[in-house]
């Protein structure tokens, strides 16, 4: 018997993206198949944050989440970060921190933290701690990790406030 497929549009990086998919499809499936491969698979289990990509303003494990769930959303990878020309203050900071290692943790850190500081301009390191505690990374330790978000807080802010002017 053949699987039932949907319709699903999801936008992308503010790119729109149409494509059928099974019931069951992850929107980690989705988003792999669709060439954002950016979005790590770690445990496919929700223990690891490497696949976290944001929707609509949260932060979200794409291992867990429905495909079919964000329909006519918004979702941003990674990729919407910056590029190699111009980083993002968060991908500075982690460069400049020394905050990744192996890198596979990295995307799903990267829009974690990305997440809280949109949501919350000024945390505190617990906040942060707290923020990235579903982000599992073997490298390392963390600290570089919280020292690089925090770091970040503090170049956004400057551009907040440079742009108010």
């Amino acid at each position: 018997m053949e699987k039932k497929l949907y319709d699903l549009t999801i936008t992308v990086n503010d790119r729109e993206v149409r494509v059928q998919v099974a019931a069951e499809t992850s929107l980690l499936d989705f988003l792999r198949d669709t060439n954002h491969t950016e979005v790590k698979r770690g445990c496919d289990h929700g223990d690891c944050g490497a696949c976290t990509v944001i929707v609509d303003g949260r932060a979200t494990l794409s291992c867990l989440t429905a495909a079919l769930q964000v329909q006519g959303r918004k979702v941003y990878t990674v990729k919407s970060l910056g590029t190699w020309d111009k980083l993002h203050p968060l991908q500075e900071a982690f460069v400049e921190r020394e905050a990744l290692q192996c890198g596979f943790c990295t995307p799903g850190m990267l829009m974690t933290a990305k997440a809280l500081l949109d949501q919350n301009p000024h945390p505190t390191r617990e906040e942060i701690r707290d923020a990235i505690s579903g982000n599992l990374c073997r490298c390392t330790g963390y600290n570089k990790i919280v020292d690089a978000i925090e770091d970040a807080a503090k170049v956004i802010e400057k551009v907040s406030e440079g742009g108010r002017k």
